[in-house]
């Protein structure tokens, strides 16, 4: 798994929230997410802040929405408006990561972090942004860099932990992993790509107990499952490997995908396994059933 799908790793709903927090100081003005400006422009510098902070407290209750596209506008006025507060550049620049636009959230995100240092929201997007484009070294410091600042965020080492394992530094991957788990003994995506490195490493039977402990943790993770259903497979135990295999395909499908796999930080030796796992005939059946 390389990222956690309804908490944007190190992430975005973890950010907004930080940053919720932080303006909710800062704006007396009120939030309303409807109006694309809360009430009329002034025309004195304070009153222009004011408004640019209140359009950035819109953005933030439209992404808590789910609601980015109507977010966008809002955050790219509110910097025009309020260009000396970090948190303005830091949302703008976390919404363009979040829509893929990376060059542009990585240069927003940089003016952030020259106004807030001292932030560490913004170094560990800074990090997802960089992993996003595949520069897992320049990912890696970044998020050093902010773990020095805030060393308990479970997902920022979790992206550490991704980002070494994206290099094939199998120790610094799982280091990283143990210490987000310390801090959080039932974050089984931790748990669970642990069980990834092991299985490349050619320890099975420790990837299977690691995989079966993030089952153990949630049930209904479809990832853990399909990578234990692929190892028994490989190990001759066709039948029990079949059961797990569709109940885990029943979850989420998209693991029948083998760009999927490799988004998620599956690696050569489980990918091979797992395209004989799914060539199988009864699995291709399963599937085309879900097709029709």
């Amino acid at each position: 798994m390389s990222r956690l799908r309804g908490r944007f790793v190190a992430g975005v709903n973890w950010i907004f929230s930080v940053l919720v927090v932080a303006s909710a100081s800062m704006v007396a003005c009120p939030v309303r997410a409807q109006a694309l400006l809360p009430y009329a422009l002034q025309v004195d510098g304070k009153g222009l802040e004011q408004q640019g902070m209140a359009l950035f407290q819109d953005a933030l209750q439209l992404v808590q929405l789910g609601q980015y596209d109507l977010a966008l506008p809002r955050a790219e006025l509110a910097v025009q408006l309020a260009p000396e507060a970090h948190e303005t550049w830091f949302v703008l620049g976390t919404l363009y990561v979040q829509n893929k636009q990376l060059d542009k959230g990585i240069e927003m995100l940089l003016k952030a972090r020259a106004i807030a240092p001292q932030e560490p929201g913004i170094f560990f997007t800074l990090g997802s942004a960089y992993f996003q484009k595949g520069d897992y070294n320049t990912a890696i410091q970044e998020i050093e860099k902010g773990l020095t600042i805030e060393p308990k965020s479970v997902e920022a080492l979790f992206d550490l932990g991704n980002s070494f394992l994206r290099l094939t530094r199998y120790p610094d991957s799982i280091a990283a992993y143990d210490r987000a788990i310390a801090l959080d003994k039932k974050f089984w995506p931790a748990i669970n790509n642990i069980g990834l490195v092991h299985y490349e490493q050619g320890d099975t039977a420790s990837a299977l107990q690691h995989w079966r402990d993030a089952v153990a943790l949630d049930p209904e993770a479809a990832e853990p499952q399909l990578a234990i259903a692929v190892a028994l497979f490989a190990q001759g135990q066709t039948t029990e490997a079949l059961r797990l295999g569709e109940a885990a395909l029943s979850i989420d499908r998209k693991y029948a995908e083998v760009p999927f796999l490799k988004e998620n930080l599956w690696g050569d030796r489980l990918i091979a396994d797992t395209q004989k796992f799914l060539a199988m005939p009864q699995i291709q059946a399963f599937l085309a059933r879900f097709q029709q």
